[in-house]
């Protein structure tokens, strides 16, 4: 097995687009609010940024991470690739070129509380959801080198 991690390119875009449509797509609980195209125009936006670092599974588009200095706006496995490291790796990544990472998630999304707790993440922040895109209650996650928060 071969994780290969690189900045994202714009022909990435719609793999990268084809992840979180999907995800949004078989999570029951989020509202569908972006539509295949919108979630296209939105990764397009990410990579052209510089934002976007992309995972290759032998080869393959496997997942991304998508940060802003030490933001996390976005990080996402393709379904059949989970539990193989790629999101470790990606996280890892970003953790070696920050002092320290800040992200939310929503409340209802249990599996990846588990992946930023297991990752030195803690949940410092917890909303009702009026300030988010999805109108979801959220959790604040964040880690810093080296530091309990």
């Amino acid at each position: 097995m071969s994780i290969e991690l690189r900045l994202g390119r714009a022909p990435d875009a719609e793999k990268a687009a084809e992840i979180l449509h999907e995800f949004h797509s078989s999570t029951g609980w989020i509202a569908q609010y972006d539509d295949l195209p919108e979630t296209l125009k939105f990764c397009a936006i990410m990579i052209a940024r510089g934002w976007m670092t992309v995972a290759s599974l032998n080869g393959k588009f496997a997942g991304f991470l998508a940060k802003e200095n030490n933001y996390v706006h976005a990080l996402y496995v393709r379904s059949c690739a989970r539990g193989q490291g790629i999101g470790h790796r990606l996280l890892r990544h970003a953790q070696m070129q920050e002092m320290s990472l800040d992200l939310w998630t929503f409340q209802r999304n249990h599996a990846a509380h588990r992946f930023y707790m297991r990752e030195g993440f803690q949940a410092t922040e917890r909303t009702d959801g009026l300030h988010n895109d999805g109108g979801l209650p959220d959790v604040r996650f964040q880690w810093a080198r080296g530091a309990l928060l």
